[in-house]
């Protein structure tokens, strides 16, 4: 399916990033966002942001994109990677084989990119342990692990040659980008902040046609056994963005650039209160798993959307635990259900 045509506010956007060297390449993706975006910027040293899946149509449609631009993958001196989902980084070993690029991470994405396999198995046996403690049948946990040992084709290990800490500044001839941690939609979304031009690469971590969920991940650094609350540290990176000096257009991981900031943010707040205010009343009416809550909200939830459904419910049971309004409670088999206080 073709990415839809930009709208004309969009459009201008887009021309405004791309007289700042910042060019928007579309790529195919198989999943149901869509098209990722990854991001050209025509500067010294030749830079793309993300990668796309690891697919023949992707990347012949990065070839293409690149040449429009005056650009092949053997150009590139140096890739940067957004976060650890695949449809970010599959193309990765690829580009940097074919490029020789520098290749460069978050200091904790870095061992993730490198480990794929490994990280992914150990992702894998965290989301089944979380399904089965919220109530998610041994048969669904069975097979959406069978899913998701398919869909990991679409990424790839990849090499990184040099880690970003957050607030590093990543220097080209004609610029500095600020790079800056907002975990929530993963462990290890990154932004890239050009003030001088007031353009924020924001990946995925604020998209406007969507919200990014934030998605339970196991966490990789830590306890590995305590549950991170994902909605709690994407909220505080919305706001921390929110906050921020010289964020004049974003543009995501997927769909349109916008100029709004602070208008999408507020409302993703909200949309999250909402939310948290709903699935009280359902627990208020009874005990419950976070998987029947969301049975409750959504109806019959396809086997594929099981795991998002557990996070986006957990997310927000968090924000009741922590304000004292719902409790935990052991009910046995290793399964947890959560009541109104």
């Amino acid at each position: 399916m073709a990415a839809s045509p930009p709208t004309a506010e969009a459009q201008a956007l887009l021309e405004r990033a791309a007289q700042a060297g910042v060019h928007r390449l579309a790529i195919p993706t198989p999943f149901a966002v869509g098209h990722v975006n990854c991001w050209l910027i025509d500067d010294e040293p030749l830079t793309l942001l993300d990668t796309g899946p690891n697919s023949g149509k992707a990347l012949d449609s990065l070839e293409t994109a690149l040449a429009e631009h005056g650009h092949r993958i053997e150009d590139l001196q140096r890739i940067v990677v957004s976060h650890q989902h695949i449809d970010h980084e599959g193309l990765l070993a690829i580009l940097a084989r074919r490029s020789g690029a520098e290749v460069c991470a978050l200091d904790l994405l870095a061992p993730w990119l490198e480990g794929f396999a490994e990280q992914q198995e150990a992702d894998d046996a965290f989301a089944a342990a979380m399904m089965h403690r919220h109530g998610i049948s041994q048969d669904v946990v069975s097979a959406l692990r069978a899913v998701t040992r398919i869909v990991r084709g679409w990424g790839a290990p990849g090499p990184v040659s040099r880690t970003l800490r957050d607030g590093e500044a990543l220097e080209f001839a004609g610029r500095s980008l600020r790079v800056w941690h907002r975990p929530g939609h993963s462990p290890t979304d990154t932004v890239l902040h050009d003030e001088d031009r007031g353009l924020l690469l924001a990946a995925d971590h604020l998209l406007r046609h969507m919200s990014s969920s934030p998605v339970l991940t196991r966490p990789l650094q830590g306890d590995g056994e305590q549950r991170p609350r994902a909605l709690i540290a994407y909220l505080a990176s919305m706001r921390a963005t929110r906050s921020m000096e010289g964020v004049e257009v974003v543009l995501p991981g997927h769909g349109d650039p916008f100029d709004d900031t602070e208008v999408v943010i507020d409302e993703r707040l909200r949309l999250h209160e909402r939310r948290a205010a709903r699935i009280e009343r359902l627990i208020a009416q009874g005990s419950r798993t976070a998987y029947e809550v969301g049975l409750d909200l959504w109806g019959g939830v396809a086997l594929t959307q099981a795991y998002l459904c557990l996070s986006e419910v957990l997310g927000h049971v968090d924000l009741l635990l922590d304000r004292g309004d719902v409790v935990e409670e052991d009910a046995g088999e290793g399964v947890v259900r959560f009541s109104a206080v």
